[in-house]
């Protein structure tokens, strides 16, 4: 599952000193700001989760994911600035999470291999994710409201998104894994759009698990239908 804790971990989890003090206890280690930053990042991030995900992004205030945190009220406007730089902070921080889910998934892969292991790997990250990429979307959706600033870094993740898709079929093709006349940009437009129609079904029917994994074959499916080399091809190839 996908927690903040994981950066808590790092944080909290170093190794017991071996020295102890004139009783008998460890002594107590200092955290650097670095690490007392990360701290108070984390726990933010964790609080504006569970705030968006109770209340939605408008009833969400920088007050409130302070106090949830176990900070004073005015520390995440000092750390954000406003409801703005606190969403994209979000965005951001679970994006780079899928972000590394995706490069372990994928690998050197390219072609459909790749689009499979990364609609596999989606489907893992909306389903372990929980909370913290049910608030991700939720903020996705949000961004074609009139913030500038949500909508300027949406549009450039989703537009990397499609790029990277893009990019896997333009090397299949010269593998000669995919068909010579695909429509790459359109191809590529159209997968990471049903993603995210899938995605909206899974915020609107959570628990139905099987049905969002269905959801998730059937993309890899259609996507290999759309992507096969015609026969004629393979033939002329042998």
């Amino acid at each position: 599952m996908l927690q903040t804790s994981k950066i808590l971990g790092t944080i909290l989890g170093m190794e017991a000193p071996t020295k102890v003090d004139s009783n008998g206890r460890p002594p107590v280690e200092r955290r650097t700001q670095a690490e007392r930053t990360a701290l108070s990042d984390a726990r933010m991030l964790d609080a504006a989760v569970s705030l968006i995900c109770e209340r939605g992004a408008a009833g969400t205030t920088l007050k409130d994911v302070g106090e949830r945190a176990g900070y004073s009220r005015g520390l995440a406007s000092y750390r954000f600035g406003s409801k703005s730089g606190l969403f994209a902070f979000i965005i951001r921080s679970i994006g780079e999470s899928w972000l590394r889910e995706l490069r372990r998934s994928v690998k050197n892969k390219v072609g459909l291999k790749a689009i499979e292991s990364a609609t596999a790997a989606h489907y893992r990250f909306i389903t372990d994710g929980s909370n913290h990429i049910r608030a991700f979307y939720m903020l996705w959706f949000d961004s074609i409201g009139p913030d500038p600033e949500l909508k300027a870094l949406v549009g450039t993740i989703h537009e990397r998104r499609r790029r990277d898709v893009a990019d896997w079929i333009r090397a299949g093709i010269e593998r000669g894994e995919i068909a010579p006349t695909v429509d790459v940009a359109g191809t590529a437009d159209q997968f990471c759009a049903a993603v995210i129609g899938i995605v909206y079904q899974w915020l609107a029917t959570p628990r139905d698990a099987a049905h969002i994994r269905a959801l998730h074959e059937s993309l890899k499916t259609q996507t290999a239908l759309a992507l096969a080399v015609p026969r004629t091809l393979i033939g002329e190839s042998a």
